[in-house]
């Protein structure tokens, strides 16, 4: 039914092609049969209308402070009230003069052009603003590439739909919101869609703010966006000259006096644009980019935005939300500043520190010396020299690696003795208390079956023997001391005394991600597990996320929150979303997660309040930091990795100085580089805080 009404109308309108060349009046008076006809009742009617693509915001977590745009399409809606009188204006003046008086399609306006068309003159539309703006949601809401390339071709059939439409449109929406919705979704060119986009790549300002120049400037260029592109040497000119013709049409509709049509003209037009950035490499600060792009990778792996990667980044790039997230602008400055201050930029070993607030799960600072960005081809040959020899570069001073997070090819890094947390949590629920004595020499033959040609196996026999950082560290100790001073030789046979497979399930409840394909296969088996004897000195891969979110879940009485970037969602129409809020789930008993961080508190130089330390790794800590503190430091074989993390009721930082290029690195990783930076970060944090207690 539909196909003949179209035959109809089509064959109706090439008659009055015929007819219009020389009897106008013949074609305007069928032009309102047709449209009064029941073969145009019968064509669509209801035009789906949906929002163009919206750029959406990520903000800090103060709500205000952009730190990245994401789109597809630089557009960001705006109610009229927000749009200068000017603008609406030169839009009516440039595209629809009768705009306030027709009901959606110029009768007169589509013989005229019938009439000018028929006799060879330049080629004229007649398309009214509600058509034209009926043409591009066509295009939008079509559902294939083809749909979308008819719905913009100069056809009758495209021709009649429009005209379909636009008279419904007028039925069921006011003027002014045509106007709007026409403004916000109009192309611009430069990559702005929508007024709000435009004035910001033209002018750097808002819409409410354009000047009658400026907005008769921007009303021209909708029309064909590239021949009238100032920033163009050939269409400077073009786009000057279609200015001003615009502004002559305010003076002829009464929008503005002659005497501002003259100040306008002699108003200069720039021939710059100022290009928003898009994405994770193009953020606010660069420093911000390993923040964004851990938002940006949790934001891909959430089902509740799409089936699969590829929706979920689609609906990020066009569905113009507004995400505040946790990043807390103070520590993450604080972050980068120390971090800078201990090493630099250009330097093949790492410095990673990753902030927690505990009971929450939010991720307040993620920060490195390196710059997100791609590899522009400064950065130095990789340092593993099987690689280096294949031409391939290392991730310094620039990457785009989630170095910090984990994930791709990112498995994370030994962390050394800061896993004893996870021997003292098993040991703890498993009725074992803090005071409990083990008499430790500088080695310890334990029962864990190795390789007899491993270093770490006892000379002539097959089973894991290690032994302290220093010959000193012998005796006995209790969980205070012994983690106090990290003492390997007491914390192997605490191990072997719960069994390995409870610490490696305590790690798993913390939040340990075991990412490496060998660790997964022994921590996912439960003989394998327990029987990984160096589990407790930290041979397990991780990064510093996880472990600031593992401590944090001490300081937060063995709860333990999913790491969320997130603050709040708000989607384009003003509802919240809610995802990414803080998800807790009960890792130990409050019971056990006061006793392990009260032992956790002699690492770092504070008082125990149960029991008495003796002998710290980081001593300076609590004089630092000025509150009550907890923590630990970590070092791997042969200085290969140095970590500490430390932490308080308010936030818990980590950091960890690896090579993330060669595991196998032969560097000697300093403490007296990684502890400053994550001891001054929170001090920093803390500065100015009430002092608060552990309980």
């Amino acid at each position: 039914m539909k196909r003949l009404a179209l035959l109809g109308i089509c064959g109706l309108l090439a008659g009055m092609l015929v007819a219009a060349a020389s009897f106008p009046a013949v074609a305007l008076s069928g032009l309102a049969a047709m449209a009064g006809s029941d073969s145009f009742a019968e064509l669509p009617g209801e035009l789906e209308q949906r929002s163009a693509p919206q750029v959406s915001r990520i903000l800090a977590a103060d709500g205000k402070t952009q730190i990245a745009v994401m789109y597809d399409e630089f557009r960001s809606d705006v109610p009229l009230k927000r749009i200068s009188k000017a603008m609406q204006n030169a839009m009516v003046a440039a595209e629809d003069h009768q705009f306030f008086e027709h009901n959606g399609v110029d009768l007169k306006g589509v013989a005229r052009a019938f009439v000018n068309n028929s006799r060879g003159g330049a080629p004229q539309g007649a398309s009214t603003l509600t058509m034209q703006y009926v043409r591009m949601t066509l295009a939008y809401t079509a559902r294939t590439p083809d749909a979308a390339i008819a719905a913009t071709n100069d056809t009758p059939e495209r021709k009649l739909t429009e005209m379909k439409y636009a008279l419904q449109l007028e039925r069921t929406l006011s003027k002014q919101q045509i106007l709007e919705r026409y403004l916000n979704m109009a192309p611009f060119g430069n990559g702005a869609y929508g007024v709000y986009a435009a004035s910001q790549v033209y002018f750097k300002k808002k819409p409410k703010n354009l000047t009658i120049a400026e907005a008769a400037l921007l009303a021209g260029m909708v029309k064909a966006p590239t021949a009238f592109d100032p920033t163009t040497a050939t269409g400077h000119p073009q786009a000057l000259d279609r200015r001003n013709y615009i502004i002559d049409n305010m003076v002829d509709l009464g929008a503005i006096t002659a005497q501002q049509a003259v100040s306008a003209k002699r108003s200069k037009v720039g021939r710059t644009t100022t290009q928003p950035g898009n994405g994770c490499t193009q953020t606010v600060k660069s420093s911000w980019g390993f923040f964004c792009d851990y938002f940006y990778r949790w934001w891909l792996s959430q089902d509740a935005f799409g089936a699969n990667a590829y929706e979920r980044e689609r609906l990020l790039k066009t569905g113009g939300y507004r995400v505040v997230t946790s990043l807390d602008l103070r520590a993450q400055a604080s972050a980068r500043t120390e971090i800078s201050d201990v090493i630099g930029d250009d330097n093949r070993n790492a410095l990673l520190l990753a902030a927690v607030q505990p009971g929450t799960g939010r991720v307040q600072a993620l920060a490195a010396n390196r710059q997100y960005k791609l590899d522009n081809g400064s950065n130095k040959p990789n340092s593993n020299p099987a690689l280096a020899a294949k031409g391939v570069r290392s991730t310094y001073p620039n990457t785009t690696n989630p170095i910090i997070t984990g994930g791709g090819d990112i498995t994370g890094y030994q962390a050394g003795s800061v896993f004893k947390v996870f021997t003292m949590v098993a040991a703890l629920e498993s009725g074992y208390d803090l005071d409990h004595p083990i008499t430790s020499g500088y080695t310890y033959r334990s029962r864990y079956a190795i390789d007899p040609d491993s270093p770490t196996a006892c000379p002539g026999t097959s089973f894991y023997c290690p032994h302290n950082a220093s010959r000193s560290l012998k005796g006995t100790y209790n969980m205070w001391t012994g983690f106090g001073q990290s003492v390997n030789t007491y914390f192997v046979p605490l191990q072997e005394q719960v069994g390995a497979g409870k610490v490696v399930a305590a790690a798993k409840r913390f939040g340990v991600r075991f990412r490496a394909g060998s660790d997964a296969a022994i921590a996912g088996n439960p003989a394998g597990a327990d029987q990984w004897g160096a589990f407790t000195l930290g041979v397990s891969a991780s990064t510093p996320l996880d472990i600031a979110n593992a401590y944090a879940t001490l300081a937060a009485d063995g709860s333990y929150c999913t790491p969320t970037p997130i603050h709040h969602i708000t989607a384009a129409d003003g509802t919240a979303v809610d995802i990414g809020q803080p998800h807790c789930t009960r890792a130990t008993s409050p019971q056990v997660a006061r006793k392990a961080l009260d032992a956790a508190r002699c690492p770092v130089g504070d008082r125990a309040q149960l029991g008495t330390c003796q002998g710290a790794t980081a001593p300076e800590t609590r004089a630092v930091v000025g509150h009550p503190v907890f923590g630990k430091t970590g070092t791997t074989d042969g200085d290969n990795t140095a970590s500490m993390v430390v932490g308080t009721r308010d936030v818990v930082v980590a950091g960890y100085l690896a090579n993330p290029d060669w595991a196998a690195h032969r560097d000697r990783m300093r403490h007296s580089i990684v502890n400053p930076a994550v001891y001054r970060t929170v001090a920093e944090y803390m500065a100015g805080k009430t002092i608060r207690q552990f309980p």
